[in-house]
């Protein structure tokens, strides 16, 4: 058995992707590539992210020592620097809203809603477009108006597009008995228990001993596992996000925010602040500003009466210059042709793929920009956002629980449907110690008393 996501036969063509994505030129990168393709290693990266079998000891050797050369060719940026005094000095945040006493159903709703749209992802995990519209075809579910079912599936469809194996036998309509286990889930119980004991005093190093303590490291992956191997061989703070990690821009930080939003009700500011130091722990960059513009639309999202308040307010937390901020941007002006018509789903998603192309499908920016299309084109329902979320094929729990956590925010959980609700049964299963399910009820009256705790 390998451990992928770890071995130098995995990551050095994806440091090469992550440097050239930020602007590293291919001149300074060619040497390296040369060295790595004559010694049997590909330059591509997968779509897994992984090789299919273990390299030669000599060719992991040579992995080994030109990671540390492509390591050698990263440099800061202006535009998008890694330390908080740096990103603030680029922000001109709004102000705080002053409601900070925000109804149980909201919070209950957001906890449903970011249940629901993982839920309705899990099975497609890693299906491109074309596959998810063919099942979902196939079974009478299209457009999709709610969770993904095996009944009436042809084999040969069922044999093209292979479910999600992990997800699929808990996660089609037939099957569903509660929200099955997922890092998608797991990493917002973690930071609930973090938020309640450390509160504003949040450290990452904090942050660092929680996962030793809590998370398996069989489940966790990317950029996460990368920080997990590097914890455990003692590198410190930031280096965890940055030694042999060329997954630090991927969507793993952006899936860890909503309990930082949730424990600042309309003050987008102190939402992203809380989710930098999660964030710093894996992600650099644009990973570390996914989870800083998640964790602003959770909080705003509580508070605000439209789906453009909250992308407005997270906007601010952004630097404006940085490559999330352009991709948010595309999202928001395709979200809004769908609002008003002016384009369809499908119009908006080849946009999107387009501009995207060769992205890996569990980047930061890619998934930002639908996360931002569903939200701002779902003209406040609940299905229509979370449907679009999936739709788009890349990493469809994680964009379908962020885009579910924000609607459901605004809508409570009185506003979201039955038919997405009622299946979950006011329960998640996890991985984490302390009981193999939570009640989501009672999470989200513990999320609800955060904001006094944040404050004493």
């Amino acid at each position: 058995m390998r451990l992928t996501w770890a071995q130098p036969e995995d990551l050095v063509a994806a440091e090469l992707v992550a440097l050239r994505e930020q602007g590293v030129p291919h001149s300074a990168l060619a040497d390296v590539a040369r060295r790595w393709e004559a010694a049997g290693g590909s330059t591509i990266l997968a779509p897994s992210g992984a090789s299919a079998v273990a390299a030669a000891p000599e060719v992991r050797a040579l992995g080994r020592d030109l990671l540390d050369e492509l390591d050698a060719l990263r440099v800061p940026s202006a535009d998008e620097p890694d330390e908080w005094h740096a990103i603030e000095a680029l922000l001109a945040p709004s102000r705080p809203d002053a409601a900070r006493n925000v109804s149980f159903d909201r919070v209950h709703g957001a906890w449903l809603g970011r249940s629901a749209g993982c839920l309705l992802g899990k099975p497609v995990e890693k299906i491109p477009r074309s596959g998810i519209e063919e099942i979902a075809r196939s079974t009478g579910n299209w457009p999709i108006a709610g969770y993904f079912t095996a009944r009436g599936l042809p084999d040969e469809i069922a044999a093209r597009w292979p479910w999600n194996r992990r997800s699929a036998p808990t996660s089609l309509v037939e099957n569903i008995d509660g929200m099955p286990e997922d890092d998608d889930l797991n990493f917002p119980l973690l930071a609930l228990d973090l938020l309640e004991v450390h509160g504003t005093r949040l450290t990452t190093d904090a942050v660092a001993e929680s996962w030793l303590a809590a998370l398996p490291a069989g489940r966790v992956f990317t950029a996460e596992r990368a920080a997990y191997r590097n914890l455990l061989d003692a590198r410190p703070v930031p280096e965890t996000a940055t030694h042999r990690n060329p997954f630090r821009e991927w969507i793993g930080a952006l899936i860890r925010a909503d309990v930082h939003g949730w424990a600042h009700p309309g003050d987008p500011l102190a939402a992203a602040a809380s989710a930098w130091v999660d964030a710093r722990l894996s992600h650099t960059r644009n990973g570390l500003y996914g989870e800083m513009w998640a964790a602003a639309l959770c909080a705003e999202a509580l508070v605000a009466d439209s789906a453009g308040a909250v992308l407005d307010a997270a906007d601010t937390v952004v630097p404006p210059a940085s490559r999330l901020a352009r991709a948010v941007a595309l999202g928001r002006g395709l979200g809004a042709d769908l609002a008003a018509g002016r384009r369809g789903r499908s119009e908006a998603l080849d946009v999107l793929h387009s501009e995207f192309a060769g992205m890996h499908w569990v980047h930061t920016l890619n998934n930002a920009a639908l996360i931002a299309c569903a939200i701002e084109g779902a003209d406040g329902g609940f299905g229509d956002g979370v449907t679009l979320a999936v739709e788009g094929g890349w990493d469809t729990d994680s964009a379908g629980a962020t885009v579910g956590s924000v609607l459901g925010a605004l809508l409570g959980a009185d506003g979201i449907g039955s038919a997405w609700t009622e299946p979950l049964r006011d329960s998640i299963a996890t991985s984490l110690p302390g009981g193999s399910e939570r009640s989501i009820r009672t999470l989200a009256e513990r999320t609800h008393a955060l904001p006094a705790r944040m404050s004493a």
